[in-house]
């Protein structure tokens, strides 16, 4: 999650109300193995409906958080939008939401961000948000990934780099992995994107263009770390296209999406022409990838775009 701008936007620039009008774009310059890029559902920027990041329904519906707004909002399949909470106001400065995950039972969980008031929030379905980690020495919580195996949460911190692990069964919240492959670049922007996958966690950082493997050890501790990929430079969110190391991650400032390979290779297979504008998350489910777009640098149609994947 979160876009590519310096990192005193992404705790400020992070509020709004809610309106949509669903349409739907024709597709245009998608690369194999993606296709049929249709744009479903259409959100105002004027009233900052911008997404920051994105989970993905059995159904293929979205739940995604709105930054700016400190909301989460659900995407029905035919674009219909619904506010399913707001996140409290901060008691002083401006707060943001982040990254978003779905448990199996539909309970999503959500970064806050509101300097040391900054934690992760619960929302059970049906039931008002909740926080369940107080994550107050964060300097700019972003992206959020789930190990529902072990009932586990990851957090980037994206202004001081690393990863802070929380635990769905005892509450224990602990900074997990720190080190130079998390740190921030010229623009401030470090560790981003992050999921857990092959028993690994993998993080993007924004600034360095690099993508980080992390096994998880049997005690739950951070393995040694690895590079898998780099070049990706200005990289914001990222998914798995499915079962192997093949990834689909959102380059934000350029409009574009690549496709990175096993082999740390890359090519771009979606652009602007396709719908994106400042594409801020990815997710993957079956064979459709699912884009939104946060519009933070053109202003112009934040948008969820989906694309048919070739496997």
């Amino acid at each position: 999650m979160s876009s590519y701008r310096a990192v005193s936007l992404l705790t400020t620039v992070l509020a709004a109300g809610m309106a949509t009008t669903l349409a739907v774009a024709p597709a245009f310059a998608a690369t194999a193995p993606l296709s049929h890029p249709t744009v479903v559902a259409h959100f105002d920027v004027v009233t900052k409906q911008q997404p920051e990041n994105i989970t993905v329904e059995p159904n293929g519906s979205a739940d995604l958080t709105f930054a700016r707004a400190r909301q989460i909002a659900h995407v029905d399949k035919d674009g219909t939008v619904t506010v399913l909470a707001t996140l409290p106001a901060p008691t002083s400065g401006s707060a943001s939401a982040s990254g978003i995950v779905r448990t199996s039972d539909g309970t999503l969980y959500v970064n806050y961000n509101a300097g040391a008031n900054s934690g992760i929030y619960r929302l059970r379905p049906g039931g008002t948000p909740e926080l369940i980690a107080s994550l107050p020495d964060v300097g700019a919580l972003n992206g959020l990934a789930l190990d529902q195996k072990t009932g586990t949460l990851y957090a980037t911190d994206s202004k001081k780099g690393g990863v802070w692990r929380v635990s769905l069964k005892t509450d224990a919240v602990e900074l997990w992995a720190t080190g130079e492959q998390f740190a921030p670049g010229a623009a401030g922007i470090a560790s981003n994107g992050i999921k857990v996958h092959n028993g690994a966690v993998w993080v993007g950082n924004t600034d360095q263009g690099t993508l980080t493997r992390v096994p998880i050890r049997a005690d739950g501790s951070a393995g040694a770390f690895t590079t898998e990929a780099t070049g990706l430079t200005g990289m914001d969110d990222f998914a798995f296209t499915g079962k192997g190391d093949t990834i689909l991650a959102a380059v934000n400032v350029a409009s574009e999406v690549y496709l990175v390979k096993p082999d740390g290779t890359h090519t771009t297979v979606l652009t602007s022409a396709d719908g994106l504008s400042n594409p801020t998350s990815v997710a993957v489910r079956g064979n459709t990838a699912y884009i939104a777009s946060g519009a933070y640098f053109t202003a112009t149609d934040p948008n969820l775009l989906e694309a048919q994947i070739a496997h």
